[in-house]
């Protein structure tokens, strides 16, 4: 059976065929993580809802704060899991397990790099605004591939497109990431319009747009990924290692902030956490937390039942090496420890139906499509008149392009998509990248309600 060779997935060069820099101290992986934290699009998620929409509260998660801990998570995992191939002698020598760790690292931090304001509400309120009277007439006209991205628009493939097109250099490589890293960063290696029609693994989701496709071969092939169908890939093996990063944190870190913010109880919360230990483990810990604040006995729970989820993180990726390594792998989680994912699924349980239904994030969330309808009738309209006319004659679409930073000069040496996508693309590209704040700010203004 095929298989993928480590040599080539630890591919160190960098999108476009540029050679890295050698620099000391700082191995090609180590300069992505930096590339990624000084963007201004990673910066920006510190405005940006995790789970609970505007929230007052400093203790609670955004976007940044949970890719920063998934980061964390990541890059222990990616170490573990590196010193292990190199034990087994199954990655060259010239690589070490920090370099692994490094490129799960990258890819965990940028892994909600292309989410836009108001967390996956906002993704359902573009979607919502492109299949439905104020969106779906402008894009009836698209090939279906292109209005299937529009219609169906995704946080990951926004953040591929964030990562290789937009940010840094646009349109000329973004961040100019190594393929390695990139590789790492695509959980779902297909287009939209696939993926509706039920020819990829996972219907509901995917990882690139048209625009970005040829970008996405060029990563594919460069890191010697295997490929399963047109404009289908299998994962990299570290992306495993990244979403499981992601799953771990969720299921941990949206039970706090539940705690936190007095939705959950704490003795519900600490039975499901108890799951991953032991009894002896557990009996311990009460002892150790008893008549402690509940903010401090969740930093002393959250410890153990992490290098709990690592532990089992890494021995199913080794477990199930051969299988990953063949792209027989969909997600790792199933793979792991049957407490583990009992403890993940019942965590995940709770969150479903006592903080995501929770009446104020409820109310803010419908709030949320109000704003993004009135971001983008506006945007989209004044950007596709100027696409038509070539220009801006009127003083309005004039203002609303030149705030936006539309580029018609890019539009026209794009390649294989119509001029009509590639600027709501850009148009996208705006208002996905706006922070929650900022994006009710703008709505208010468009309404002459400043």
């Amino acid at each position: 059976m095929e298989s993928m060779s480590w040599n080539k997935l630890l591919n160190n060069t960098r999108l476009g065929g540029r050679p890295p820099k050698s620099e000391i101290g700082r191995s090609p992986f180590h300069s992505d993580h930096d590339k990624v934290i000084f963007s201004g699009a990673f910066r920006r998620l510190a405005r940006k809802t995790q789970v609970h929409p505007l929230a007052t509260n400093d203790h609670v998660h955004n976007r940044l704060t949970h890719s920063l801990e998934v980061a964390c998570v990541g890059r222990t995992l990616g170490v573990r899991v590196g010193q292990e191939l190199l034990n087994q002698r199954l990655i060259p020598e010239q690589h070490s397990a920090a370099d692994i760790g490094d490129i799960v690292q990258t890819a965990c931090l940028a892994h909600d790099i292309g989410n836009p304001p108001f967390g996956h509400t906002g993704e359902e309120a573009i979607r919502h605004w492109f299949s439905t009277d104020g969106g779906a007439r402008l894009i009836e006209q698209l090939p279906f591939y292109e209005a299937t991205d529009l219609r169906q628009f995704e946080g990951n493939a926004q953040g591929f497109r964030v990562l290789t097109t937009s940010e840094y250099h646009p349109n000329e490589g973004g961040m100019r990431l190594t393929y390695a890293s990139l590789a790492a960063f695509i959980k779902y290696p297909w287009l939209a319009g696939d993926a509706l029609n039920k020819q990829r693994p996972i219907q509901n989701k995917f990882g690139v747009y048209v625009s970005e496709l040829s970008l996405f071969e060029e990563v594919a092939k460069a890191s010697g990924l295997l490929k399963l169908g047109e404009g289908w890939w299998c994962r990299h093996p570290l992306a495993h290692l990244m979403e499981i990063s992601d799953d771990f944190c969720y299921a941990i870190l949206d039970l706090e902030d539940g705690v936190e913010m007095g939705i959950l109880e704490w003795d519900k919360v600490f039975e499901i956490l108890c799951l991953v230990l032991g009894d002896d483990q557990k009996n311990q810990l009460l002892k150790e937390i008893e008549g402690m604040k509940v903010g401090r006995r969740l930093s002393m729970v959250r410890g153990k039942v992490i290098s709990a989820f690592v532990d089992a993180g890494v021995a199913a990726f080794m477990n199930n090496h051969d299988a990953i390594m063949s792209g027989r792998v969909n997600g790792l989680l199933d793979l792991c420890d049957s407490n583990v994912r009992a403890c993940v699924s019942a965590a995940k349980g709770l969150a479903r139906d006592e903080i995501f239904q929770h009446p104020r994030k409820v109310e803010l969330e419908i709030g949320a499509y109000s704003t993004v309808s009135t971001l983008l009738n506006v945007s989209c309209a004044a950007a596709l008149d100027y696409v038509k006319k070539g220009s801006a004659d009127d003083s309005k679409t004039k203002r609303v392009v030149d705030l936006l930073g539309l580029d018609l000069s890019s539009i026209d040496h794009q390649s294989g998509v119509t001029k009509e996508y590639a600027i709501i693309r850009q148009v996208l590209d705006y208002v996905s990248g706006m922070t929650d704040n900022y994006a009710i700010h703008l709505a208010r203004q468009f309404n002459g309600l400043g």
